[in-house]
């Protein structure tokens, strides 16, 4: 088992002690070396230091070291040796090994090639601390390499490619933490895609390419160029042809690695055999021609492991030249990455996988931000894949926290710790304000339910008291102790936006994240509030309960406002923060409260059903596929992988009963033929065809619907499979539908109201009731007036003053048949309701 070795001194003796994982001292070097040695001793030196060893050492590296260190410009001076490693042992031998040895007498630093001493100068920069404005070292001697031999990203996903200066950044931010793979793949570079995967880049897109391949170079990133043509590919000589020389062109440009990427399509362009002749084409016409590419990438058609029921693998394995490396997301799209299933797949492609792991990536969920520790990473998958790249997020920023954890693991494995990674990662990428930061990265880490079943932890240590909470809440009590936690937590996310602004110079990161930022305050803000209600509910304050769930009514409908409003490209739009336990917290606190102020003896509030949009389907992979829902929208968030639809399957959507629809818009790519029907349904149990949809459009909108109908499907009407992408299926309703405003009065629902407008007037029978109480909203400026009518005709004010919770009882109204509520000012006030007992 690797170890550190942390050589301790004291005054009284000098020993020598091994600490486990668990226990270790935190040295600030990222990664995580495999083992060190260190003592507690520091070094000032007393000369700058003077290059001896190997000659022509790589400028790139020499650059770092002058930046770390003093160096002599003459005279007296320290030796900084390099030198060739002798060790023979298998992982010494693989590029990026070094050793680092800090002695008063000088540096020694053993390599194997010039990645070897780039990482070394790395490591140099970070042992470098200041006392007194002097730099001091740490006498040390340092072993290290890395476990997996290509490690990075893939710019791989759907959505809004990143700038040329998001890419620029990362290939630097790479090199610090000692990645060396950037995959250029983005789904929308049509020169990377069909339709101009034939075609070479045009001028300004090019000089692109030549700097990224330069940068790349300069912090020894393997910049790998991916093309994907087999949407229209044709398996012939012309076609293989056009990838030689499109990767010429690449060539020409700087790029010395490359990819052919077979992922998301169906039909001819997926045939195993025609991808092997061509991957072997190319290896053979182009890979081994050139002395100084990597070896060729590939990303099959059948990724995961639950779409491999075929011989696909097995085909790739047996006839694609073992020289050419086969990419694997896992077990589904979407998951964690096991020692098992990595050592399934590799026994099926006949090599060791080059992984591609879809995470932080979120085009499935781009109304959430991923930022919560890269776990799911099995410890024990050393010697398992020769190559691990993540697919991140559209905001290149962000996406850094859960880059950063990738780094580690795929350096030092075994010792991984993911959530000290995310930790660092948070003081390593917003030093300034890593507190705040990683307050904000907390609690925004889960996607929400998606097609992919894919969770993540969030919160988790808030997941306890929040139960604990509402559990005693639930109970007319207060948890004081959880109510203290939550209520610190909540204000520190309050405060955590400002000072994030304020204090991080990182102003890309900001601009990326700001809508979840805003969002971000105004959870901390409706959290602290919601607290503060429950808390007069406890001491039986009615009144100020009431003003208090007004306020945190505000709040949340300021944070839908924002969902509303930002991010809306995005699919599904919107901005959530604090998804899986915080929001929800503060819903259920919300409503549980809303509950409690219209109980009464004879009212059981939790019986009130409401209607809800809401998608249902019967194929497997669309059962988890979340609901994209606006005012007067429902559809599903598009799903961008093959869907495929069985005999008699269906997806569909339903709306509210007291909505009409006004229109339905599909965009099923791959679904027009024949087969494919449209029905609508008033129950969701007798279904009718929606007559003249042609089964030659895959994108349509139907304007002509039923005006009963609650529920639309598109159903697989043949008996044969259809293979088809979900990138639109959405209803509109119509904006104004007929609502019976005084019903809102008595709805048992505290949202909504009705709009009692100046000199309008409501009546009240007073027959068989014992209290009246009123629930009322408006300016403060807005008084209300309840006047009770007698009999007679004669009246007398019972209440006047300000709006809000007003109970009346008996006595006051005892001797009146009715009352009439009236607005007392220029402005209408909001009745949500009047409760009779």
């Amino acid at each position: 088992m690797k170890t550190l070795k942390y050589l301790l001194a004291t005054m009284l003796l000098l020993g020598v002690c091994n600490l486990t994982h668990s226990q270790k001292l935190s040295l600030g070097i990222f990664p995580e070396p495999q083992e060190v040695t260190i003592s507690s001793q520091t070094y000032a030196p007393p000369h700058g230091y003077a290059l001896r060893g190997i000659n022509n050492p790589d400028a790139d590296a020499v650059r770092l070291l002058k930046e770390a260190l003093p160096f002599a410009k003459s005279g007296k001076s320290l030796p900084l040796e390099i030198k060739k490693l002798k060790d023979k042992a298998p992982e010494m031998q693989r590029s990026g090994a070094y050793t680092l040895t800090i002695t008063k007498k000088g540096i020694t630093i053993g390599i194997v090639d010039d990645n070897s001493l780039f990482y070394a100068a790395q490591t140099l920069k970070q042992l470098v601390k200041y006392d007194e404005g002097k730099k001091i070292l740490p006498l040390c001697s340092i072993k290290d390499y890395p476990d997996v031999l290509f490690r990075g990203t893939v710019e791989g996903f759907y959505g809004q490619p990143w700038s040329h200066a998001d890419r620029i950044e990362q290939i630097r931010f790479y090199g610090r933490i000692k990645l060396n793979t950037y995959i250029y793949g983005p789904k929308d570079d049509p020169y990377h895609s069909s339709p101009n995967w034939r075609k070479p880049y045009p001028a300004e897109e090019a000089e692109h390419i030549k700097e990224l391949a330069k940068e790349a170079s300069h912090n020894k990133v393997n910049f790998v160029w991916a093309i994907h043509p087999g949407q229209d590919i044709q398996w012939n000589l012309t076609d293989s042809m056009n990838i030689l020389s499109k990767f010429e062109k690449m060539y020409d440009l700087g790029v010395r690695s490359f990819a052919v990427f077979f992922d998301d399509i169906s039909g001819e362009g997926a045939r195993p055999e025609k991808q092997a002749g061509l991957l072997n084409y190319i290896h053979k016409e182009f890979i081994t021609k050139k002395n100084d590419v990597q070896p060729l990438i590939m990303c099959p058609t059948e990724y995961n492991r639950s779409w491999a029921k075929t011989d696909y693998l097995d085909i790739l394995g047996t006839q694609l030249d073992p020289a050419i490396q086969i990419m694997w997301t896992g077990d589904r799209v979407v998951a964690d990455i096991t020692k098992e299933g990595v050592e399934w797949v590799n026994n099926r492609i006949r090599r060791p996988a080059y992984i591609w792991w879809n995470f932080p990536v979120s085009d499935y969920c781009q109304d959430h931000l991923l930022m919560g520790p890269a776990y799911g990473l099995d410890t024990q998958a050393a010697g398992t894949m020769t190559g691990f790249v993540s697919n991140p997020m559209e905001y290149a920023e962000a996406s850094k926290v859960a880059i950063f954890g990738v780094g580690m693991y795929t350096w030092n494995i075994e010792n991984y710790d993911p959530t000290q990674a995310w930790k660092d990662a948070c003081d390593f990428i917003m030093p300034e304000a890593s507190m705040a930061f990683r307050i904000f990265c907390e609690h925004n880490c889960d996607p929400g339910p998606n097609g992919h079943q894919y969770r993540r932890e969030e919160s988790a240590n808030y997941v306890a008291p929040i139960q604990t909470f509402l559990a005693g809440y639930k109970k007319n009590t207060f948890p004081e102790q959880s109510a203290n936690l939550l209520g610190t937590l909540f204000a520190q996310i309050t405060a955590s936006p400002s000072m994030i602004y304020s204090q991080s110079p990182n102003k890309r990161l900001i601009e990326q994240i700001n809508p979840w930022l805003i969002q971000f305050e105004f959870l901390g803000k409706a959290g602290t509030s919601a607290l503060h209600m429950a808390h007069a509910w406890y001491e039986k304050d009615r009144s100020y309960t009431w003003q208090r769930y007004l306020e945190t009514s505000a709040l949340l409908d300021s944070m839908k406002l924002i969902n509303r409003t930002l991010n809306q490209k995005a699919q599904p739009k919107g901005v959530k923060v604090g998804s899986k336990v915080l929001h929800p917290f503060i819903v259920d606190l919300y409503r549980q409260t809303g509950r409690n102020l219209l109980s009464t003896d004879g009212i059981a509030p939790d019986e009130v059903k409401v209607s809800i949009p809401s998608i249902f389907t019967n194929i497997d992979q669309l059962k988890s596929q979340p609901c994209a829902e606006g005012d007067n929208t429902v559809g599903y968030v598009p799903l961008f992988e093959v869907v495929k639809v069985q005999p008699n399957q269906y997806l569909g959507i339903g709306w509210e009963i007291q909505k009409e629809a006004e229109s339905f818009c599909f965009n099923l790519p791959k679904s027009n033929q024949p087969g494919r029907v449209f029905e609508w349904s008033a129950d969701g149990k007798s279904w009718s065809l929606i007559p003249h949809v042609s089964t030659e459009n895959a994108k349509d909108t139907i304007r002509t619907i039923d005006p009963k109908a609650r529920y639309i499907r598109m159903r697989n009407n043949s008996d044969q499979q259809m293979e088809l992408y979900v990138l639109g299926f959405t209803a509109t309703t119509k904006q104004d539908p007929q609502i019976n405003e005084a019903l809102m009065m008595y709805d048992m629902n505290l949202d909504t109201y009705k709009n009692l407008n100046p000199g309008e007037m409501i009546h009240i029978k007073c027959d068989d009731i014992n209290a009246v109480s009123f629930f009322l909203s408006g300016s403060n400026e807005n008084l209300v007036s309840i006047t009770g009518l007698s009999q007679d005709g004669e009246k007398n004010i019972v209440y006047q003053g300000n709006v809000g919770y007003i109970k009346l009882n008996k006595t006051m109204f005892e001797d009146f048949s009715s009352l009439e509520i009236t607005t007392i000012g220029k402005e209408s006030i909001h009745i949500h309701q009047i409760v009779r007992e």
